[in-house]
Formats: structure tokens, sequence, C-alpha cells
């Protein structure tokens, strides 16, 4: 598998993120993700919205479903998703129904391990489930929270190679990391690299980041095509 570059659309605004997506993919963006902040605010319009504006593009539909898994993954794949994102610490049953939903409907399904107590074994769970992606994600109140505490901002990087190790399915890195440290994924065995928050999105205003963006993407985008997948 050749490495795919993911921009998260984390706006609030189908406008911006339209826009957001049409410069992403001059600059050679592959997949485009309609963020859960896009989700919360424009919906099933929103990822119809994108459907229309790029035909024939990967849609990942960020929902982090913990109930309600069919219906959810439903929805998305008649708005015009082409992946949907299932919770690990959501119920086995949720998880059993978005993948049944995902087989019914054509969509992919993206299992993400946030918040589990033990990230490998998360991983493990949401393949043997049937997720055709793992998502290794430490969430952006858990970083924030623990670096007010004064401890260590955890990375996925931390366990990023066990998680790959542990999984045939390829494995999508997110939560806080630099931009020079995302286009590294590809060399932790990770094929899937997501631009987002902060890289290419303001995290804390959830607009689309200040200075020439699409040149920026391209550089990136060339940068992480040019690489190989290593394998562990």
């Amino acid at each position: 598998m050749k490495p795919i570059v993911q921009i998260s659309l984390d706006l609030t605004d189908i406008d911006e993120a339209l826009e957001t997506a049409a410069l992403a993919m001059r600059a050679g963006v592959d997949w485009l993700e309609a963020g859960t902040p896009l989700i919360l605010a424009e919906g099933l319009h929103g990822v119809r919205k994108l459907r229309e504006a790029f035909p024939g593009v990967p849609i990942v539909a960020d929902l982090k479903t913990m109930d309600g898994g069919y219906l959810e993954a439903e929805m998305m794949a008649k708005a015009g998703a082409t992946h949907v994102v299932v919770m690990a610490r959501a119920h086995k049953e949720t998880i059993k129904c978005v993948v049944q939903a995902g087989k019914d409907y054509g969509v992919k399904v993206m299992g993400d391990n946030l918040g589990c107590p033990d990230m490998v074994e998360g991983a493990r769970f949401l393949e043997d489930l049937g997720c055709d992606f793992v998502i290794h994600h430490i969430g952006y109140d858990e970083r924030r929270g623990i670096a007010a505490a004064g401890h260590r901002m955890p990375s996925p990087l931390d366990q990023l190679r066990e998680v790959v190790k542990a999984v045939k399915v390829p494995v999508q890195a997110v939560g806080g990391l630099s931009l020079e440290q995302a286009i590294q994924c590809p060399q932790y065995g990770a094929p899937l690299v997501v631009l987002g928050a902060p890289l290419t999105i303001d995290a804390d205003a959830f607009k689309t980041a200040d200075g020439d963006l699409e040149a920026s993407l391209r550089k990136i985008c060339a940068a992480i095509h040019s690489q190989k997948i290593s394998n562990f």
C-alpha cells in the first residue's frame, strides 16, 4: 500500500470546508475527512456537499460512533461517505453493527482506539471485529489535560510501532503530531497520514490556518507520497 494523505476538515462552516477541500485536492491530498466539528455543525448536509463537489474522492465521516452503529453508518453512506469511524470503547455489538452496515452499503470501517486502557489490545479488538483500518488516537482533551497537570504529553508515536505489529489492517496515527512527525508515519509502518489540527487547521478556533496553505500542502504531499511503507 502506498502512503495516503488525508486532510481533516475540522471546521464548523461548510463553505470554508469546501474551499479548504478544493485547495487540498489541488495540492495532492488523496482523502477528505468530514471532521467531527463539521459533522456536528453541518450533519449529513455537510457530507452531501463534499460528495457533490468531489465525486470519486474518498470521504471519511469521523462520527466517533458509540451507539446506534448501523443507522449512523447507513446514513453517512447514503450521504456519500466512503469511510466511517467507530470507537473501540463502544460495545462490541455496536462495532459489529457498523461493520455490517459497511458491508451492506459498501463503505469501509475505521476503528478508533482512543481512550483504550491498552491501546495495542484495543487495535486488535477492532481488527478482530472486522474493521478495515485502525486509527491509533491520543485525544485532544487527554493530551492537553495531562500536559496541564505537569506531565509529559502522550503521543501516538509512543506505541505506533507496537500497534502496527499487532494488526494486519492499515493503521493511521492521530493526535498532537507535529508536521514532521506526521510526515514520518509511513516509516513507522502507518500508511494513512492525517493532516489536520493543528497542522493545517487552527486547533483552538477551528478555522483554516494562516499562511500559504496550498503551497505547504503540496510540499507535504510530495514528501509523504515519495516514501515507502516500512515493514516490521
